[in-house]
C-alpha cells in the first residue's frame, strides 16, 4: 500500500564479511572527513581582542594626531599641566614611540610626517590636527562621517596608505592608590571604504602619565613590555 516503505534487503552470508569491511572503511573515511568539512564550512576563528598587527605587517598605516585630552583636576603636576598644544604634542610623541616599539612590523606614518605632508601640499591636504578625528571616540559610529571621511581619504592618498590608527581621546585620572590612570579611545579607520574596522577602549595605569599611556597602548599590541 501507499504507507509501506522500502523493503530492506538482507545480505547473504557469503557477502556479509565483504559488506562489513567496506562499511568499516567508509565509516572511517567519514569520521576523518566530517570534522575537516565542518571546519571548512563553518570556521570558528579565535576572538581577536587586540589590534591585529599581523595583518598590518609591511603596510603604511598613518597614526593621526590626538586632539582631545582631558584630565582630572587632582592631577596638578607633570606633562598634563601645560597649555593644550604642548600636552597634545607630548601625547603624540608617547603614542608614536609606543607604536614603533610595540608593532615594529608596521610602517607607521606618525603625526609629524603627516603634518609635513600637509604643509607641502597646503590648500589640498587638510591639516591633520583639524580633521575632527575625535568624533571616532563614539562607539556608535560604524561609518566615518564627512567631512572627516573625505579629509582622511585625501591624507592617506598622499601618505601612500589605506588605514589610519586614530587615538580619538584620552582621559587621565588618579586611581584610589594615587596612580595615574588613562582611558584611551582608539580606532582603526579604512580611508577607502570610510569605515571603522577596529576600535578599543584601552585602560592603563602607572606612576606617571607617560607610563599610564604606554600601558594603555601595550594592552592592545602583541608586545606587552613597552619601555
Amino acid at each position: 500500500g501507499r504507507g509501506a516503505g522500502p523493503v530492506p534487503v538482507l545480505p547473504s552470508k557469503s557477502m556479509t564479511g565483504l559488506h562489513l569491511r567496506v562499511a568499516s572503511v567508509v565509516t572511517g573515511l567519514l569520521l576523518v572527513w566530517a570534522p575537516r568539512a565542518a571546519l571548512a564550512q563553518d570556521p570558528k576563528p579565535a576572538t581577536q581582542t587586540g589590534l591585529y598587527v599581523e595583518a598590518l605587517a609591511g603596510q603604511n598605516v598613518a597614526a593621526l594626531p590626538i586632539t582631545l585630552i582631558t584630565r582630572d583636576s587632582l592631577i596638578t603636576d607633570g606633562p598634563l599641566v601645560r597649555e593644550r598644544r604642548a600636552v597634545l604634542a607630548w601625547a603624540d610623541s608617547v603614542i608614536g614611540e609606543a607604536l614603533l616599539v610595540g608593532a615594529a612590523e608596521v610602517n607607521w606614518i606618525l603625526s609629524d610626517e603627516l603634518r609635513r605632508i600637509a604643509k607641502r601640499s597646503a590648500g589640498f591636504v587638510p591639516d591633520p590636527d583639524r580633521m575632527g578625528q575625535a568624533a571616532l571616540r563614539s562607539h556608535d559610529l560604524k561609518r566615518i562621517p564627512d567631512p572627516l571621511r573625505s579629509s582622511l581619504r585625501t591624507v592617506m592618498a598622499m601618505a601612500g596608505g589605506r588605514l589610519a590608527f586614530v587615538p580619538a581621546s584620552a582621559r587621565f585620572t588618579l586611581d584610589e592608590d594615587g596612580a595615574v590612570q588613562v582611558t584611551l579611545e582608539a580606532a582603526l579607520a579604512d580611508a577607502r571604504l570610510g569605515t571603522v574596522v577596529w576600535r578599543t577602549t584601552a585602560i592603563g595605569s602607572g606612576p606617571d602619565a607617560a607610563e599610564a599611556l604606554r600601558a594603555a597602548i601595550a594592552s592592545f599590541l602583541p608586545m606587552h613590555d613597552l619601555p
